[in-house]
């Protein structure tokens, strides 16, 4: 190869080495600038951990500061815990789920005093039978095995009541224990011996308060008894007395025993009822009964106190309501004999009128009742009217001083209302009059459905002076059906065609001789019936009329249907005026005191009676089996047998003859339910001390039998009798009938 040729080759060969140098820069300058940027980011995220590591190590760093900072707060709030718990007076203890004590304060390690065992790490069964066997806790009568057991039991049930045992040292401790979600046991024992002692410091004072107020029931009940007992001779004997000739000072001192006795009377009942209401012991004792024959009951005690003073005494109750009921009948007749006798009491003259209506509720087997309680009195003051309802309070001024009383008898009215759930309210008019009324809401036992009257009963004459009478008995026969004529003097009834088919006439009206009424009627021709409409048992003496029925006012709608129901034509050519009677009313009086035994006979010497007396429950008895009364009168506290006891050995003899005898309570006994426990020994009626010479004789009206003789003597006429009516004064009475019957 020449020279040129071998440098060419060397040209080529060093221009191929050159444009691979380049080629390889180019690849390491590529490799350089690649290298360069991976190095950049690995810097920048070289620093960006950097700082990510120094955020967490200041994290890490706030986390162990904070975690240092909870753990002292921790140990901290652990250290106050159990210093609290250590404090306390009372056991506090930690068990884990197998029963092992974890910790305990020294309160429920001080029980345990003397006794290493009792430590963190002893099971809660060991500490139980520790507990017993070193006689730590008062077993009772369990043995200790029996003990420990309901112990055990008790720790292990899924729910545990609190439980309080007793210490050795007369310590009462109550065990709370709780298991924890994690299956923990808290045991908590309290110290209750201070609670414990204050109960029966209680108990202790409660039944010295409790034996303290039996023994004032028990002397309010005898001291009411041994009251009533004196107080019946006292005043039975100025009632009697009254009816003997006295000068007009002698007549002033007896009416001042009377009027004194019934007052002292009146004080006792309210004191004994208000200590009731104050001791939240007034009960109410619920029993069907007979509303408007309660209602009449009142207003007949209180007729004659009315009468004296020429007061009239109504009841207008609604036709259609029904009137038997449930509820309290003693209670109610209280708030009856209450506002009734206020009513009288505060009512100089007019009238006294007592109206009753009834709102059915849904159910029709309950009524609201609202009874209302209207008078002419002297009224109350508007200042005055919500200040009567207070205890011991009385409308007094220089105009009403003269009324006494103990100014408890609305306040306890008001509380026996509300004990019924009713409400009482008053509307007055100060020199017109007032009305007190009151609503109880009741259950009905009976629908009221009028009985159906005779046919040939279609028109009615009445003869009633008092107006407001007049009105209520004219509403009553409209709603029967009659066509009712009402008079008001005897002029407009005879100038009248006098074709009634009944006549009702008034037995007390002014300056009248009903019994020359009534034959004046018989000779125009009238043969219709006649009903005599009597107060109380004085007026009843009045004619002896025999085609004359009675009928007693106030008037209650049942004596008034039957009697209307039973009434026939009257002929007068078949008037039998002989006295068909062949014996005298027997009377049996069962009386231990010889002193009320002289005031029962005097109070009945001028009836036309057989009385006889038993001196105990044992011999009448004996009296009652050969004597036969018609009536017995039985006093109930009495020597050897009382009379409770005498009625039951009565009313077992009267098994064998059919005959049932009524029977009447005479007692002083008149505490709040001392008429049912007497009425329950099988007696008919009940009747308090002292006794009331008026009552009595109702009493006596009410039982007396068809086949004897009337009681009453026919009382002599002061001069023949004219042609025309004259005025005998047959609605005038003496002194003796007068007042209620104390402590109904």
């Amino acid at each position: 190869m020449s020279l040129s040729e071998t440098l060419s080759q060397e040209r080529r060969a060093r221009l191929a080495a050159e444009r691979l140098l380049e080629l390889k820069q180019a690849e390491l300058f590529e490799a350089n600038r690649k290298l360069s940027q991976h190095a950049r980011h690995l810097s920048d995220e070289i620093i960006v951990k950097r700082e990510e590591t120094e955020v967490l190590r200041d994290e890490n760093i706030r986390t162990k500061e904070d975690l240092e900072k909870a753990n002292t707060a921790v140990h901290i709030a652990e250290r106050r815990l159990w210093d609290s718990i250590e404090t306390i007076q009372d056991g506090f203890a930690v068990f884990d789920p197998s029963d092992i004590m974890i910790a305990a304060n020294p309160a429920y390690l001080r029980v345990f005093d003397g006794l290493d065992d009792v430590r963190p790490g002893i099971s809660y069964p060991e500490i139980v039978r520790l507990a017993v066997e070193e006689g730590i806790i008062d077993i009772g009568e369990l043995s200790r095995d029996r003990f420990i057991e309901q112990a055990i039991t008790r720790w292990r049930a899924p729910v545990r009541e609190p439980h309080t045992i007793r210490l050795w040292n007369n310590q009462f401790v109550k065990l709370v224990d709780r298991r924890s979600s994690d299956g923990d046991m808290v045991s908590l024992g309290l110290n209750i011996t201070s609670t414990i002692r204050y109960e029966e410091r209680l108990k202790k004072a409660r039944s010295k308060a409790e034996a303290a107020n039996r023994a004032k029931s028990a002397f309010l009940a005898n001291m009411s008894h041994e009251i009533r007992t004196p107080m019946n001779g006292m005043v039975g004997m100025a009632d009697l007395l009254s009816e003997t000739e006295l000068n007009e000072e002698q007549t002033l001192y007896v009416d001042t025993i009377k009027s004194s006795g019934e007052a002292l009377l009146g004080l006792i009942n309210d004191v004994l009822d208000y200590s009731k209401i104050e001791a939240s012991k007034l009960t109410l004792h619920p029993e069907p009964f007979d509303l408007e024959r309660c209602i009449q009951d009142v207003m007949v005690l209180l007729q004659p106190s009315a009468a004296q003073k020429g007061v009239d005494m109504i009841i207008d109750y609604d036709m259609f309501m029904p009137t038997n009921f449930i509820g309290d009948p003693g209670r109610l007749r209280q708030v009856l004999t209450n506002l009734i006798g206020n009513a009288v009491k505060f009512t100089h003259s007019g009238h006294v009128i007592v109206r009753v209506v009834g709102l059915p509720e849904e159910t029709g087997k309950r009524q609201r009742v609202h009874v209302s309680v209207e008078d002419s009195g002297i009224g109350i003051a508007p200042d005055m009217i919500d200040h009567i309802f207070g205890e011991f309070n009385q409308v007094e001024d220089e105009r009403n001083r003269k009324f006494e009383g103990t100014g408890l008898g609305l306040a306890i009215t008001r509380q026996l209302v509300q004990l019924m759930g009713g409400d009482i309210w008053v509307d007055s008019e100060e020199g017109v009059g007032s009305c007190f009324g009151f609503h109880i809401t009741m259950n009905v036992t009976e629908d009221a459905k009028p009985m159906p009257l005779p046919s040939w009963m279609h028109k009615a004459a009445l003869l009633d002076h008092i107006n407001a009478n007049s009105l209520i008995l004219e509403k009553q026969l409209t709603a029967l059906g009659f066509d009712v004529s009402p008079f008001d003097n005897i002029d407009d009834l005879l100038a009248s065609p006098l074709d009634a088919q009944v006549y009702l006439i008034d037995n007390n009206l002014p300056e009248t001789n009903i019994e020359h009424l009534i034959a004046t009627l018989r000779e125009r021709g009238v043969t219709a019936p006649v009903l005599l409409m009597t107060s109380g048992p004085v007026s009843t003496r009045s004619p002896k009329i025999e085609d004359a029925r009675t009928l007693q006012k106030p008037l209650l709608r049942s004596d008034l249907w039957r009697t209307l129901t039973d009434l026939v034509p009257v002929d007068p050519k078949e008037i039998d005026t002989s006295d068909q009677s062949d014996r005298r009313m027997r009377i049996l009086a069962a009386e231990d005191n010889k002193t009320n035994q002289l005031v029962f006979g005097k109070m009945l010497k001028a009836l036309d009676i057989e009385l006889r007396f038993a001196n105990n429950g044992r011999e009448a008895v004996e009296l009652y089996q050969g004597f036969q009364p018609d009536l017995v009168f039985m006093d109930i506290s009495m020597p050897e047998v009382d009379g409770k006891e005498a009625t039951r050995e009565i009313r077992t003899l009267e098994l064998n003859t059919g005959i049932h005898t009524p029977i009447v309570a005479l007692t002083a006994h008149a505490m709040a339910g001392d008429e049912k426990d007497i009425l329950a020994a099988g007696l008919d009626h009940y009747m308090t001390k002292p006794l009331r010479k008026a009552a009595i004789i109702d009493r006596i009206l009410m039982e007396h039998p068809e086949s004897c003789r009337p009681i009453m003597p026919e009382e002599p006429t002061a001069a023949p009798e004219p042609p025309t009516p004259p005025s005998t004064g047959m609605n005038t009475g003496t002194s003796a009938d007068s007042g209620v019957m104390a402590g109904a």
